[in-house]
């Protein structure tokens, strides 16, 4: 398959205005820098998928909503996390209300909610709407667990490298899911994350 070159400004360009700005905001204020900078790039990622796959001129797609999903994925490993459910579930607590404060209808706060709530789940997260599947992908595209050949990947990797050897999102969530017993059900990422940290230390 032959590749076009994306010219750097179309790849890299992020939303604009008030809500845009407030949700990268709160990432940047709340989260650790690696942290935040995955979340950039699940969004890019994930913008670049849904070009790949032409789903940017599909009714559903909504480049702003996307934005907030993606940014916002990781809040529930950030300052603000209360430690009292699974990350995943926190974190889309946190971007709900923020939403909700910003004037964002209803429906689409609850899009955005389940998009966060559920972007780690394998197997389900991209069996449901555009904006979940799209911000499932784009945070596995960026974790490494989602292979796939698109214009634009080595320029987002350029600006936002990953850090060699980097486990600030894991160790985050082990972080977190020490918290409390609600933070680790049985079956959860951040569960099998516990148990394999637990596991390291008792070698």
């Amino acid at each position: 398959m032959t590749l076009t070159v994306e010219p750097v400004e179309n790849v890299l360009t992020l939303p604009e205005g008030p809500l845009a700005e407030a949700c990268l905001s709160l990432a940047r204020t709340t989260e650790r820098a690696p942290i935040a900078d995955h979340s950039i790039r699940s969004f890019l990622y994930a913008r670049l998928l849904a070009e790949h796959e032409d789903s940017v001129h599909d009714s559903a797609y909504d480049e702003d909503l996307l934005f907030a999903a993606c940014v916002l994925h990781d809040l529930g490993l950030g300052s603000r996390a209360r430690g009292e459910t699974r990350f995943e579930v926190e974190g889309a607590d946190l971007a709900a209300a923020l939403l909700s404060d910003d004037g964002l209808a209803a429906p689409d706060v609850d899009r955005v909610w389940e998009a966060i709530a559920l972007h780690s789940c394998l197997r389900i997260a991209d069996r449901l709407g555009l904006l979940t599947y799209l911000t499932h992908r784009g945070v596995m595209i960026d974790v490494g667990r989602d292979a796939v050949e698109m214009d634009g990947l080595a320029i987002v990797r350029d600006v936002y490298p990953r850090p060699a050897n980097d486990n600030s999102i894991a160790d985050a969530i082990v972080a977190h899911a020490s918290r409390s017993e609600a933070c680790a059900p049985p079956g959860s990422l951040a569960a099998e994350l516990l148990r394999q940290k637990r596991a390291g230390e008792r070698m």
